[in-house]
């Protein structure tokens, strides 16, 4: 029986005076060859062999409780020392949002003449930005440069500019021509060493960071630049209902609009259970007022209505799944989600909503959240045809709406 390159024949003892051939005969290699190039593939290891090694390497099983054990400490391990710049906690693991360093208060002496906007298209912050500048129709008066976020998490601008699209997309720094965002804060005098943050409103005269807190800004939108505005009759915060507006603010921004970032950014499980139950209590609460109510203080849509909106158009896109927000969708709440189809159906809104720059803000920029930057599919409730579907709250305004004076001329 003639033997090959990829097996050794069980040859017979009481042989001995038979020669057998072997690799370094001549003989052998002759008759070895044919059968070699019939069968180019190796034969596959032979299974009992592999599962000794193993057994004998690493146990009964794959992986072994060693090695699990000792990746979860070193992941849980990373996972905080990443959670603690991401997202900075107190003692018991709530998560803690810093204060904007740069506010309007503190430039309440200043006329601003030539201002800038940064914004970036995941943020929820820069967001309300956009929607109060597109309603107050500040579009030319108030130039704007989208960034989006870079590998490490910073934001960076883009070189090239996106082409014609019905909603706004990244591009580059339309004021200084910077990279990304850190060499915009540090063009100011003095330099800046803190945290980048969007939005970020620019002096293009002075060089300085003029404000970087939202709400400041939107305020400022509102009513603080109403000669350079094409819609200045629009008031989201009229003097009748700024009482309203500030206790509907309170509620809003620890429970829903923060509410999100404390669950997902949360480092304990009490921490957690805290935040989930704020932020769902305070859905279930404001899903039944707004069944009575155009918008949150009547028939007037008000900056309040602009801050919720913001994260209800994230909810079930990110929030529900990745900030594990999980309770309900918000597809789930009838008069919530018909609110925020209502909200986003006013002209200009729907242009300020980039999903598919929300989902990679938020899927591919969180590593800690997410490691493997795997992006879901959009939900159904999240699409532009759904949203645009009729939501029949014209009949809940309760007194004149001032929804009408968003149309720009």
């Amino acid at each position: 029986m003639p033997h090959t390159l990829l097996s050794i024949p069980n040859l017979p003892i009481s042989s001995p005076t038979k020669k057998i051939p072997t690799l370094s005969s001549p003989r052998a290699r002759t008759r070895a060859a044919p059968r070699a190039c019939l069968n180019q593939s190796p034969q596959p290891p032979n299974p009992s062999l592999l599962n000794s090694i193993t057994n004998l390497l690493w146990g009964p099983s794959l992986p072994p409780g060693l090695l699990i054990s000792t990746v979860r400490t070193a992941w849980h391990s990373t996972w905080q020392l990443m959670m603690s710049q991401l997202a900075p906690s107190d003692t018991s693991g709530r998560y803690s949002r810093p204060p904007s360093r740069f506010r309007w208060a503190n430039f309440s002496d200043q006329t601003p003449t030539a201002l800038h906007l940064y914004v970036g298209l995941p943020c929820p912050w820069a967001h309300r930005t956009l929607i109060v500048r597109a309603l107050k129709g500040l579009e030319d008066a108030v130039l704007v440069s989208i960034a989006s976020p870079g590998p490490d998490g910073s934001w960076v601008f883009n070189d090239i500019r996106g082409a014609d699209s019905d909603v706004l997309l990244p591009g580059p720094d339309n004021a200084n021509g910077c990279r990304n965002l850190r060499e915009v804060y540090k063009l100011r005098r003095g330099g800046y060493d803190g945290r980048c943050t969007v939005p970020m409103l620019w002096d293009t005269k002075t060089k300085e960071v003029f404000c970087n807190e939202s709400y400041d800004i939107i305020q400022l939108f509102n009513s603080g630049i109403n000669e350079l505005a094409r819609n200045p009759g629009l008031d989201l915060s009229p003097l009748a209902l700024k009482g309203k507006i500030e206790e509907w603010n309170r509620i809003i921004y620890p429970n829903v609009n923060n509410g999100v970032y404390r669950c997902g950014f949360a480092q304990s499980q009490e921490a957690y259970d805290l935040a989930v139950n704020d932020l769902f209590g305070t859905l279930d609460m404001l899903d039944d007022h707004l069944g009575s109510s155009r918008y949150l203080c009547g028939g007037a849509l008000t900056l309040a209505d602009v801050c919720l909106f913001t994260t209800l158009i994230r909810f079930d896109l990110v929030y529900n799944v990745l900030f594990k927000c999980t309770k309900k969708k918000l597809l789930e709440y009838p008069n919530l989600h018909g609110y925020m189809r209502d909200i986003y159906q006013i002209p200009k809104v729907a242009a300020t909503c980039n999903y598919s720059a929300i989902m990679d803000g938020y899927y591919k920029t969180l590593f800690p959240l997410n490691p493997g930057s795997i992006q879901p599919a959009i939900p159904s409730g999240c699409e532009h045809g759904v949203l645009s579907r009729p939501h029949g709250r014209e009949s809940l305004s309760l007194a004149e709406s001032k929804y009408v004076q968003v149309q720009v001329s």
